[in-house]
């Protein structure tokens, strides 16, 4: 079991292996009063006054406590970060890096900006972790890049790929819990698919491009199609060969 487990790990992309490690070590530290959740929030105005600027990454490691919730929000972060990074992103893990970084950047504006709103502030107010947005907005865009793989929600009904972030925020809203989480990450997720999928396509532009630094971070390997073993290809009879 402890081997499966470990070839497993081993098998996961450089990127979802990086932050699903992060995630836990930092979710297991909290629940042991190793890390305080206190230094790790995000709060903007510790970020500019007192230049606690890790708060602007830690806050997106953090996943409560240890407990189903943070189960079942492990186990979307294994499964469709590592479906991204294997399949859609396969070959450009710098590409892959920088939508993640796009994600948190436009999850953080979100909040930001939302709290300065009457109204609403109150309500962005509550919101200091970003993680689950962010693994939502995984899952949203790699439903709108696989929206006809079918799928079953716990044995109850079955749907399309395209309606799953739309059954996990109702499944969020039965169980009580706050729907903004869930719909930050849609947003983000949208605003990204539309960026680099929908916006091309109709302008020919491609608005997010990763720049050349973050690229300079990953060695990525060129995607190549191994010929299979033991096949050989044999010279033609010489009775085919063209006399001159």
């Amino acid at each position: 079991m402890a081997q499966a487990v470990e070839e497993w790990y081993k098998q996961m992309p450089i990127i979802t292996r990086s932050y699903l490690t992060a995630a836990i070590v930092t979710t297991i530290g909290c629940s042991l009063d190793i890390i305080s959740p206190y230094n790790l929030y995000l709060n903007p105005k510790l970020v500019v006054k007192h230049y606690q600027f890790w708060r602007l990454i830690t806050n997106f490691l953090y996943f409560r406590k240890m407990d189903l919730d943070f189960l079942f929000h492990m186990f979307f972060l294994a499964r469709y970060c590592k479906l991204l990074e294997e399949n859609s992103f396969r070959g450009r893990t710098a590409d892959f890096f920088y939508m993640l970084l796009f994600g948190a950047t436009v999850l953080t504006g979100i909040v930001l900006f939302g709290g300065m709103i009457p109204f609403v502030s109150e309500s962005f107010a509550k919101i200091i972790f970003l993680s689950n947005s962010l693994t939502f907005m995984m899952v949203y865009v790699w439903s709108k890049q696989n929206p006809f793989i079918h799928m079953s929600f716990l044995g109850l009904f079955t749907f399309t790929a395209a309606y799953l972030p739309w059954v996990l925020l109702g499944f969020s809203v039965l169980v009580g819990a706050s729907p903004w989480v869930d719909l930050l990450g849609m947003i983000a997720g949208h605003a990204y698919y539309f960026l680099e999928d929908v916006y091309p396509r109709m302008t020919g532009r491609r608005p997010l491009r990763t720049p050349g630094l973050i690229k300079s971070l990953f060695a990525d390997e060129p995607v190549v199609m191994a010929r299979p073993a033991n096949v050989r290809f044999a010279a033609p009879p010489v009775d085919e060969i063209p006399q001159n």
